[in-house]
This record gives C-alpha cells, structure tokens and sequence, in this order.
C-alpha cells in the first residue's frame, strides 16, 4: 500500500507509476474508506443538517472518487486484457457498494429528515436546495423506499446489470480489434486516400505481409472505406462485417443485452414504473417516453420529404438503387457533382496541430480563456497532450488532455470526453477528450476531415462545459446535467465550422501555407445541407430502436427482429439480415444514454436555437458568449436546464432554427 501511486494525494495523476496491480487493492482501500464515510454520517449523534448529512455524503469516498476516476478513462483509452477482467471484479464490488449505500435505511432515514424540512431550512442557495432534492430523489430512485424482499431483489438486478453492461463494452471492443481485411493488388484499394493505404502497408508490414494492404475497421478506416473505395465488394465486405459486429461467436452480445433490456424493465416495474424509458426519464427535461416519441415523430415527418428527394437523387445518379454499402459513395459522389465539392479537399488544411491551435482560439475569443501546453504534466501514452487553461485574468480553470488516435484492442471506437477528476468548491477538473482520428503517416502529418473537425469541436464542447463550472458540488458540476441537456454545449460548438471567420484563423494548406479558398468554405456550407435529411432519419433510427428496447413489456426472443420492426419505418434502404446494431449499440447497453439516446436530436434543437442568438448579434460580438457562459456552462446542473435555457434564451426552444439550418424550412 505504501508503494501504491495512486493512495498518494496527487494533483494530476502520476501514470508513468500507474501499473494495472495498483488498482485492484488502491480499489478496495478506497472502499474501505468510503464505507466509513458513511458509517460516520449514519452514526451521527447530533440531529440532521445538510451540513452534517447531505455535504458530507456528497464528500464521501474521496479516495474512491480519485481512483475510480483514473481506473475508468484508462479502461475505454488505454486498457489492456488484464485491466479488463479486472474491471468485471471492479464492477461486482460497486455495485455492492452502491446498494449498500442506496439501500442503507439509517442514512436515507438521515436524508429525508433534511429533505422534509427543506423549506424551513433558512440561507439554502439554489445550488444546495438542487443537491438536497437530487440526494433524496436519488435514494429514492435507487430502492431507499422498498421493503424486504423488493429491496433485495433490487439489490441482485442492480448488480447483475453492472456485470453485463461491462462485459457489454468490453466485447466490442474486443471483436472490433480481431477484424482485419488483408489486400493483395493496390488496384483494391483504388479511391481510399494515401492517409489510409500508407497506415494499411505500415501495419501489414509489421505483421510481416510486405507488399500487402491490413484494412482495419477502426472508425476512420471504415467511415473512409464506405465512402471513397471504387471497389464495391470491398464496400460490401466491410460494410456487413462492421454492421454484425458482436452478434455470434466468442463476442456476441444478442443475449446479454436482452437480459439487459429485461432487467432494466424488472427494476422499473419495482419501482412503480411500467417500462424502464418511464423510469428514466423521469429525471430529463423530456420526462415521458410521449415526449420523446412526440419529438420524433415530429422530426421524422419534417424530414421524410426531403429525404425521398435525396434517395431519388442517388438513385437516378447511380443508375440503381443504393444498397446500404453503397449510399455514402455514391452520396459523395453526386454531392461532388452537385456542389462541387469533395471533403478530401479540404483535409490538406485542416493539420491536426493547427486546428488545435484554432479551437483552442476560439474558446478564447469566445470567453476569453488561454491554453498552454503543459510538457510536464505526466500522461498515460505518447499520443496524449496536456494543456493548462486559465481564465483570461490567469486564474486557473483546469487541465485538458487530449487523446487523438486509435489503439487497436485498448482503445474503444468513436469519441468521449470524461475527467480525471471533477470540479468542485476546492479543485479544478482534470479533463480528457478521446477521438479516433486518422493518424501521421511516415511523411503526412495527421490531415483531418471536416468530419473530424466537428467531432474535435464536439468534445472540445464538453470540455468546456466542465472546465467553466462554478458549481460548489461535483455531482453538479459540468457535464452532470439532465442526459437531454448534456449534449447542448457540445453540439453547439459544431456551428462554428460553418463559420468563415473561425476557419480562416487556422485553415492553412499544409505543405503550401496557403490559406483555405473561399470557394472551398462555401461549398462546404451549401454541401452541409446535402444530405441532412438522410442523416436525421439515420439519428431518429437510432432513438426509435433505444425506446423500443426500453419500452419493452415483455422478454424479446429475436433481437435482430426486433430491431427491424422497431426502426422499419425510418430504414429508408433496406438492410441485410445479419446488419443488427444493438449488438454493438454501446451508448444504450454499456453507456449512459439507455432511454436517452434521443437526446442528441432534442440537444440539437436546443443547439440550432441557441446558436440562431449568437447569429442575429453576431457570433464573436461578445454578449451571446458572455450569456452562454454564464447561464448554461458555468451552472452545470446547479438548477434545472429549462429554466437555465430560458434565462439565457429568453423562450423555449422550437424545432423551427433546426429546420430553417438543415434547408428543410426556409
């Protein structure tokens, strides 16, 4: 113990110490210490207080905190095989813990007796009077109110689910990492930009296959796959190899996430609700599945229209109808030809370093914030970056890491941004944003797509979300927000690659120093609207089958038939039988977006309405960003997000400013 690194008080975590043994025994001391914690609020002599009782829960399990809080970004950025299996061990233990806690009748005796008297307690600030009704809601909606046996069982589904949602996760990023398409003849490959065959022949030479081509299916290999490869039975053979990730053999998932799905609508219905997205939603700004549905719908048969006019478009263009290995190429295609315009021809200007530069830019002029690279500070692998921030009058705000490029087997698919550590009253976040972008070839740097670039944007948002707080309490700081409200700040960041001044302060040709053509920009702008309704019925597809799984009244047999009829009406190009998304659906079965994944589309209304103010006074003239600094970042989930929208925008928001972006409604 003496020896372990991570028992150590440290400000940032120490990782070139860390090693995977560290864990398993700094978790259990952690445990031991947070379970104190709570024996000392429960044995209390003295009458419940917030002071006494909802402070000092929230400051519970400090050490826990601190090492759950390297222990969970390593696992999805930088884990290896033994790490993994640790983390089902790891995730029995919580889970024990956690129903302990919840389920311990002295304390939540404790917390009530504050909560009751909550109007009587005099000098509350908002803040508190929010954290003493989270507390208790929290209790409550954890099992505190169940009697005998129903708190038992309770007890046993909660962990059960912790177990599978774990092993959930872990299958798929283990199946991903097994997939490898082996290339012979370059003529293959013809169409797949340099970035992607250099980094094919590097790695099929280091598996000693010189003279061949390794395709992965990491994201930026596949995404770049389906959309540019001429070769369609390539297309083809990647696209049903991605599209029936985890549904046989070693690493399926078909009968984990039933179990999944069956026991969130058992915990449900043990806590009075008839489904799980009833129970779930509860806590969101939606509050009832027909809200979300209600959202939905009215999105779907807004774009429905336009998205016939796309498919007819392609389909006269291609000759045929598109198969689902076929829409992005021949998409791209008729988009070039449209609008003259081709992604890759922008990639050149968008350098890895010099976008960094520029969103680090734009948060300053923004809100006046500085990003300094912090050499010194310890990171868990060379590919990483860490960066101070300070306020603009040099107050510290936090730490930024930043975590680009794929690891096959020990890095998870897509993008996230997490925290090391959490602001609170006392500390300043430790932040981390993961992507999986393209990596530097031996004589190319990293050139990212626009795709890219508002993926960077996007994590970089919640970034901000967090490193802006100014809440007292960690659990309502940054990013612990209602689910539905969480991705308003993130996707609000995306407008600005539409923005000329923004993409001027950065975008330089890479090997020339020349700056991004104005032609170039605009053509992506018009280009953006190219395409918009397909994309939204793909997203809408995607909330439909997550409510469908969550909506369930009884056990599901078929997964994949399921699946199909649940989205049949937003599927606008059929899929094979073996394409099944919930096998590898990670944000509903291993995240925390169950019965919330809609909430991307209700952020994007939020967002699109939002950014509408910054556009009618001008995006950098000041007060916009000073509002929405003010009223949404630094209130984290201190009140709730209605009424914190509606003090920054002066109304609720409409569906009309995504409409009129997206060139649906003029």
């Amino acid at each position: 113990m003496i020896d372990n690194p991570l028992l150590r008080n440290f400000d940032t975590p120490p990782f070139s110490e860390i090693q995977t043994r560290h864990f398993g025994p700094a978790i259990d001391k952690a445990l031991q210490e947070a379970r104190a914690d709570i024996d000392a609020i429960t044995s209390c002599a003295d009458k419940p207080t917030f002071a006494n009782t909802i402070e000092a829960y929230e400051r519970s399990g400090e050490l826990l905190d601190r090492v759950l809080g390297v222990f969970y970004p390593l696992l999805s950025a930088n884990a290896d095989d033994e790490m993994m299996d640790l983390s089902i061990e790891v995730s029995a233990k919580l889970s024990e813990y956690s129903s302990d806690v919840s389920l311990n009748p002295r304390l939540f005796a404790r917390i009530k007796t504050v909560y009751d008297s909550m109007e009587s307690i005099s000098g509350l600030t908002p803040e508190q009077k929010t954290l003493l009704s989270d507390t208790y809601i929290g209790f409550t909606r954890s099992g505190a109110l169940l009697d005998g046996s129903a708190k038992e069982r309770f007890r046993q589904v909660s962990a059960r689910i912790s177990e599978l949602t774990t092993r959930f996760g872990q299958n798929v990023k283990k199946e991903l990492a097994t997939y490898r398409i082996v290339i012979d003849n370059p003529e293959e490959l013809r169409g797949i930009p340099p970035h992607i065959t250099d980094e094919a022949a590097e790695l099929a030479n280091s598996a000693g296959m010189p003279g061949k081509w390794i395709l992965t299916l990491d994201q930026p290999v596949y995404t770049e796959v389906l959309k540019l490869a001429d070769n369609r039975p390539l297309r083809e053979k990647a696209y049903r190899l991605y599209s029936a990730r985890n549904t046989a053999g070693q690493y399926s998932n078909a009968a984990i996430l039933t179990e999944i799905a069956e026991l969130r609508l058992e915990m449900a219905r043990l806590l009075g609700h008839q489904d799980f997205a009833s129970y779930k939603l509860e806590r969101t700004m939606a509050q009832t599945p027909e809200q979300v549905y209600g959202l939905l719908d009215r999105l779907r048969d807004a774009y429905t229209p336009a998205l016939h006019l796309e498919l007819k478009q392609i389909e006269e263009f291609a000759g045929e109808k598109p198969q689902p290995w076929d829409y992005s190429y021949q998409f791209n295609r008729l988009r070039r030809k449209l609008h003259d315009f081709d992604p890759e021809e922008l990639r050149p200007y968008f350098e890895l370093n010099r976008v960094i530069d520029g969103v680090f830019s734009l948060a300053n002029r923004l809100y006046g914030i500085n990003f300094t690279p912090a050499d010194n500070v310890d990171v868990y692998h060379p590919d990483v970056k860490a960066f101070r921030v300070t306020d603009a009058d040099g107050s510290p705000l936090g730490l930024l890491y930043a975590d680009f490029f794929p690891r096959s087997g020990r890095k998870s698919p897509g993008a996230w941004m997490t925290e090391f550590r959490e602001a609170d009253a006392t500390h300043r976040p430790l932040v981390i944003i993961v992507m999986n972008f393209t990596r530097p070839s031996a004589d190319r740097p990293s050139l990212l797509s626009p795709a890219e670039v508002n993926t960077f944007l996007h994590e970089f948002g919640h970034s901000l979300h967090s490193l802006l707080s100014r809440c007292r309490y960690s659990s309502l700081a940054g990013t612990n927000v209602r689910r539905d409200f969480v991705e308003l700040p993130s996707q609000f960041m995306e407008n600005f690659l539409d923005c000329k001044e923004f993409i001027h302060s950065f975008a330089v040709h890479y090997l020339t120093g020349e700056p991004m053509p104005d032609r170039l920009l605009e053509r992506m702008k018009a280009a953006r609207q190219f395409g918009a309704a397909y994309a939204c019925i793909r997203q809408l597809s995607f909330g439909y089958l997550d409510m469908a799984w969550h909506t369930i009244s009884a056990p599901v047999s078929d997964p994949a038939e399921f699946e199909r009829k649940a989205t049949a009406a937003v599927t606008p190009i059929p899929t094979p039988e073996s394409a099944v998304t919930s096998t590898s659906f990670g944000h509903i079965f291993a995240g925390g977006y169950a019965a919330g994944y809609y909430s991307y589309k209700w952020a994007e209304v939020l967002d699109a309405d939002a950014f509408a103010m910054f556009e009618q006074m001008g995006p950098f003239s000041g007060e916009p960003a000073r509002r929405f600094r003010h009223e949404i970042l630094e209130r984290g989930g201190s009140e709730h997000p209605a009424e914190l929208y509606r003090r920054f925008r002066g109304h609720d928001a409409t569906i009309d400013a995504l409409l009129r972006r997206d060139g649906i409604k003029a």
